[in-house]
């Protein structure tokens, strides 16, 4: 599977999961203790690595971090060095 079709895998994954904690189903605001809640929960993540998620989605969003992901598949980082 290619990184695209990954990623589009887990965007199919997290929709159902997060689109409840969406207030006023608006994508700018969100339930977000809920939400860390819901990934730790349901997605295997744990509460430290949830908040991070929650966190650099916030802080970055979607165009830094693609171009983040795109840097981290031609340099070969599957895992960065926080260890998440």
């Amino acid at each position: 599977m290619s990184e695209g079709e990954y990623v589009d895998s887990l965007v199919s994954e997290y929709t159902p999961l997060l689109n409840g904690r969406l207030y006023n189903d608006s994508q700018t605001q969100h339930d977000e203790p809920a939400i860390v809640n819901d990934l730790a929960a349901s997605a295997d993540w744990s509460t430290c690595g949830a908040r991070e998620l929650m966190r650099l989605a916030d802080c970055y969003g979607a165009f830094m971090l693609r171009n983040a992901l795109a840097i981290a598949v031609v340099l070969g980082k599957e895992d960065g060095t926080l260890g998440f």
